[in-house]
């Protein structure tokens, strides 16, 4: 029997340039002790700024464009806290964010490994952690004509 899992939404091009490992780090205002595996979660609304999009090549049009659902998996391994804007920057290859966005006292990184896509599933989010249910990743069977 599977168990639930967590997962962790992001506004679209970033969930996909995490699910696709082009980015490694997460960044959030709030620290977590979380770690382990954890589903990366599209959410409904998208990020209008033209600075993200640039980033996706055409090939993952098709994943980034997908929006309310899961997408993604990788594992959690660290949190790294960054409080001056010169520390966000020397990182700024991982979590691709501008250094401009950087906010005093601090700013937490959520670093990633092993990040992989899923087949896409609709599934409510959050922009917190959430827990997702075992039969929310099961594919669901068609029912065919005249059944």
């Amino acid at each position: 029997m599977s168990q639930i899992q967590l997962a962790l939404s992001l506004k679209q091009p970033w969930a996909t340039l995490l699910a696709k490992g082009r980015k490694t780090i997460e960044i959030r205002r709030w620290p977590t002790l979380k770690r382990g595996q954890i589903l990366i979660h599209a959410a409904r609304v998208s990020d209008p700024r033209p600075e993200a999009w640039v980033l996706i090549p055409k090939e993952w049009l098709v994943v980034a464009e997908q929006t309310g659902g899961i997408i993604g998996s990788g594992e959690l391994t660290d949190c790294v806290v960054y409080r001056t804007r010169d520390s966000f920057a020397d990182d700024q290859e991982k979590h691709l964010n501008n250094p401009g966005w950087f906010e005093t006292p601090a700013m937490y990184g959520f670093v990633f490994t092993n990040l992989e896509t899923v087949p896409f599933r609709r599934y409510p989010g959050w922009m917190r952690f959430f827990e997702v249910t075992p039969d929310a990743l099961t594919p669901k069977r068609r029912r065919k004509a005249g059944q």
